[in-house]
């Protein structure tokens, strides 16, 4: 049984125990960094890009807790921005796995939580963690020239990683914390609803695909997630360390675009 097994069937499990399934994140601005040891302020709102043409959603107290989403087509954003700022504020102190105890900051997510599309990678870097942003650095700035490449803005999309949480010297996420982290990233994407997905690197398409192939073998064709189709290229990062991908990388960017046309999208 591969490592994606065990976590569908622990996710399940979780599921059937009665386990709420609502420990995930995302949202279309970029949340405040918030060190783990902070507690919540009633006074503190989630901060609102000028350009977002929204009030800020209130306060978690305000927000009716059991209220069910409204229906995709009656959503505005203000609904979106409200259900993801609810779950960022039950989810900023998340304890669930040990890359509680070594972070800086949880990186929850940035972007617009009214978009069709989703990109998703693997973890928090250093500057990441420093930050409380998910790809700010090197490669983010790399990844802003792939969006641009394919005319996309990123603060019109939602970008999000794996894990919430830096792994200490950038590893590689390990079993235990995709499994602890996953549900969060299945809470974003529930309610974001995008028409298409980006995964960036490896770990992202193994665990959003539940495989454990190479990001060579699943390039070149569209997946899917839950009905929501989804391209598969290199991580920006690996782009710096080996420019021989840069080529590949945007004959998938020029796929993920034909798809957005096609999906009408774009």
């Amino acid at each position: 049984m591969n490592k994606f097994s065990i976590m569908e069937k622990y996710l399940r499990s979780q599921e059937d125990l009665g386990v709420p399934n609502d420990l995930i994140l995302d949202t279309k601005f970029d949340f405040p960094a918030i060190k783990p040891q902070e507690k919540p302020k009633p006074e503190e709102k989630i901060p609102v890009k000028e350009n977002v043409g929204t009030t800020a959603p209130g306060r978690p107290q305000e927000l009716a807790a059991d209220q069910p989403p409204l229906p995709y087509s009656q959503q505005t954003e203000s609904d979106k921005r409200d259900e993801l700022a609810k779950l960022f504020y039950k989810c900023r102190a998340c304890s669930a796995c040990s890359l509680s105890k070594t972070r800086k900051n949880f990186v929850f997510g940035a972007g617009t939580a009214y978009t069709d599309i989703m990109a998703i990678g693997e973890a928090p870097g250093a500057d990441e963690d420093e930050q409380g942003k998910p790809f700010v650095g090197a490669a983010g700035q790399l990844l802003t020239k792939m969006l641009a490449a394919i005319n996309l803005e990123r603060d019109k999309i939602f970008i999000a990683n794996i894990l919430k949480c830096r792994p200490p010297q950038n590893r590689k996420p390990n079993t235990a914390e995709i499994i602890s982290c996953f549900p969060l990233l299945k809470k974003q994407i529930e309610i974001i609803k995008p028409k298409a997905i980006l995964l960036l690197g490896g770990t992202a398409a193994n665990t959003i695909l539940k495989n454990e192939k190479s990001v060579g073998s699943l390039r070149g064709i569209v997946h899917y997630y839950e009905n929501i189709p989804a391209v598969v290229t290199y991580h920006p990062s690996a782009l710096l360390r080996d420019a021989s991908w840069k080529k590949p990388a945007w004959d998938d960017l020029q796929r993920f675009e034909r798809l957005l046309k096609e999906l009408k999208i774009a």
